[in-house]
């Protein structure tokens, strides 16, 4: 079995990405990881470079800022890195996404064991999503809590944005990927960056997806999905997490939007029915 990881970063310094900690959290479980480097105003080139190992491969691109089009930029710049993996499968992290050591041995054996089963295209992870600080998780169908992440290379797919796949087995329609779930969780840190970092990103990305930047301010969330974070980070990101203790809290005077109102709503009859209703890009078989 041969394993390929791949992603793609822009600005990833400037912009406070955990990147490196993001790469170097799974190195050790694939055979080679093709790395897209967008031209970028800071050193995220160098700084990828500097991890010095024969594993990673570097692909130097120049983003289209002319396509505006509902993000699809992301989606041409995650296939140009996925178009160049040569394994049995493409493991595809963000420069946000770390895994922990103690998963990578399970993540490495659902691998295998799904390797030579036509039935199954792609692995799924839950998610937990950072949110203010480190100790706090958004939990809300608002917030994807599973996704695939790694997908059988011999199968046609694209991803029409950054965020997941679409397989085609014809020309002219894609579908979702049939999946089996790893039983692994990602950690996702994007929400735990400085609030002027993200309206930085803001500025930078929002033009993408045809808007105009966005004011981030942390304090105007639904507090009711916010949870404690109970368990242990990877080691790989503890010294770039921020310090705070406990709880984050919002601004308790915000009043939460129509759609958190419609996710607190669908938390409710989640409870109820014993469901899970958030949105899946994924068919599990």
């Amino acid at each position: 079995m041969k394993v390929s990881a791949f992603t793609f970063i822009k600005n990833g310094q400037v912009l406070g990405y955990p990147f490196l900690q993001s790469i170097q959290s799974i190195l050790p479980i694939v055979d080679e990881f093709v790395i897209n480097v967008g031209e970028s105003e800071d050193d995220t080139l160098e700084l990828i470079q500097s991890i010095n190992n024969n594993k990673i491969r570097i692909i130097e691109s120049k983003w289209n800022d002319g396509m505006r089009d509902r993000g699809y930029v992301y989606g041409q710049q995650k296939m140009v890195a996925q178009f160049n993996c040569t394994g049995d499968w493409a493991f595809y992290i963000e420069g946000d996404e770390i895994y922990h050591e103690s998963d990578l041995e399970q993540i490495t054996k659902t691998m295998e064991m799904y390797l030579n089963d036509p039935n199954v295209e792609a692995l799924v992870f839950d998610f937990h999503h950072f949110y203010g600080n480190a100790n706090s998780l958004l939990n809300s169908p608002g917030w994807y809590r599973s996704e695939a992440r790694i997908i059988k290379n011999s199968i046609r797919s694209y991803a029409p944005d950054g965020l997941f796949w679409l397989v085609l087995d014809s020309n002219k329609r894609g579908r979702y990927p049939r999946a089996k779930k790893t039983g692994v969780t990602c950690y996702h840190y994007g929400w735990v960056r400085s609030e002027d970092q993200m309206n930085l990103k803001s500025s930078k990305v929002q033009k993408y997806w045809g808007g105009e930047p966005v004011i981030i301010d942390y304090s105007r969330m639904d507090q009711s999905i916010i949870q404690r974070f109970t368990g242990t980070h990877p080691e790989i990101i503890k010294d770039w997490l921020p310090k705070e203790n406990g709880l984050y809290k919002t601004d308790p005077c915000y009043k939460p939007t129509f759609k958190q109102k419609k996710h607190q709503a669908i938390i409710k009859l989640e409870f109820l029915l014993g469901l899970e209703l958030s949105k899946k890009h994924y068919k599990l078989v």
